[in-house]
């Protein structure tokens, strides 16, 4: 559907066995699968760890593939749902991590962001992500960061539209609430 030809001879490759082509693969896709990993979880050493195994479940996976959505599309799919598996698995340690940063919140107030060069309100804007409930995050990476319509943020999602959007809402409302020191700085 939107796969280039060499892609689709990759694919066919990849199912017979060819690890060479399913290399041509990763190596295609892995700048957007890290993207997308770190943007949902905020840390390089999870993201490449997550970016690996959604890769290791697309080879698994790959005879599921039928090409009804594009190759990029399905790969996304199974890349959030590892990081929405990852963050299921470590709850716990989770809400340590969200304690702690709320007491640094409470040390450092939200004018530190606003006050700062573009370095560290893209920490802010990363840490403000982190935030985000699950499901809210990857509505947001995926239409602003990732430039995916609600249509296609849903296929990826595996919902309705009307429910990205509403995700997409919400999300926006807390960012902007959470990051409007560094909004009105740059006014």
């Amino acid at each position: 559907m939107g796969d280039s030809g060499d892609e689709l001879e990759w694919i066919r490759r990849s199912r017979e066995g060819d690890s060479e082509a399913f290399g041509k693969l990763v190596a295609s896709h892995q700048r957007m699968i890290h993207a997308l990993t770190f943007r949902m979880t905020g840390s390089l050493a999870d993201s490449a760890d997550l970016a690996q195994e959604a890769f290791v479940q697309a080879y698994r996976r790959l005879g599921s593939f039928r090409g009804e959505a594009r190759f990029s599309s399905w790969l996304y799919q199974i890349a959030v749902n590892a990081c929405l598996n990852w963050r299921k698995s470590n709850a716990r340690r989770q809400r340590a991590f969200r304690d702690w940063a709320e007491q640094e919140r409470a040390l450092h107030s939200d004018s530190h962001c606003a006050n700062s060069g573009n370095d560290e309100r893209t920490r802010c804007v990363q840490d403000a992500l982190i935030r985000l409930p699950d499901k809210q995050r990857a509505a947001i990476v995926l239409t602003v960061y990732e430039e995916m319509n609600h249509a296609e943020a849903a296929r990826v999602l595996g919902c309705s539209e009307t429910t990205v959007s509403w995700r997409v809402f919400a999300a926006r409302r807390k960012l902007k609430r959470w990051l409007k020191p560094a909004l009105q700085q740059d006014e």
